[in-house]
């Protein structure tokens, strides 16, 4: 069994034995069993939010780049915004003097995994940037997109299992959804009270989607 395999294997056993433990806490409580972004807004402030959204066909992705966002900005001293949120996010995290996240323990909602290491986690930032973008994204400055990709007032940077995330991409819940049903609801709140702060669009799709999960919270 290569090394590669074998750390994948013991990952992902780790990661179901937790999914069930974090499901049973997110059920029973009605929120997430770890440290989270912003809490959303509530369930039916998140139906009429979301009826207030202009509904649009998506838009081109034509001139769209990660660097028209920039991140991470600084926050603090040497912290940017990645170490803020895994310091957040995490449980006992320990930072080096470069804020670099050096030890700790981070419960991943999006599939109930624990993890011990930073370099097993990404920053998801819950509308993509590329969804953004094609969202109205596009017509704004540049300050603009980056106060978008760093901020850590809203419910719309997380620390998540990398795998995970780079399994979303840049897709809306038309497409993609936590592999941890109980989180559904939670999620589309997020969604929905980012794009309704920021005034992005949404598509027919996205729409029936995010209403069909909100109507069953």
């Amino acid at each position: 069994m290569s090394a590669v395999y074998a750390r994948r294997r013991t990952r992902y056993t780790f990661a179901a034995t937790a999914a069930v433990l974090a499901t049973a806490t997110t059920l029973l409580t009605g929120t997430p069993a770890q440290a989270a972004p912003p809490a959303p807004v509530s369930a039916s402030t998140a139906r009429t939010y979301l009826g207030e959204l202009t509904v649009k066909a998506e838009g081109s992705s034509d001139g769209y780049s990660r660097d028209k966002f920039p991140h991470w900005s600084t926050q603090s001293g040497a912290c940017n915004t990645r170490e803020v949120v895994l310091k957040r996010d995490g449980t006992n995290v320990e930072q080096d003097s470069s804020c670099a996240a050096t030890s700790g323990t981070w419960k991943s909602a999006y599939d109930g995994a624990t993890w011990t290491a930073a370099s097993d986690l990404d920053i998801d930032h819950v509308v993509p940037l590329s969804e953004a973008w094609k969202s109205g994204a596009n017509s704004w400055t540049t300050a603009q997109r980056e106060g978008f990709a760093n901020d850590l007032t809203r419910p719309q940077l997380i620390a998540v299992t990398d795998n995970v995330n780079q399994a979303k991409g840049d897709k809306d819940p038309a497409k993609w959804l936590p592999p941890t049903t109980s989180y559904h609801c939670y999620y589309a709140r997020m969604w929905v009270d980012v794009k309704h702060h920021y005034k992005l669009t949404v598509n027919s799709e996205e729409k029936s989607a995010l209403s069909s999960i909100l109507n069953g919270c």
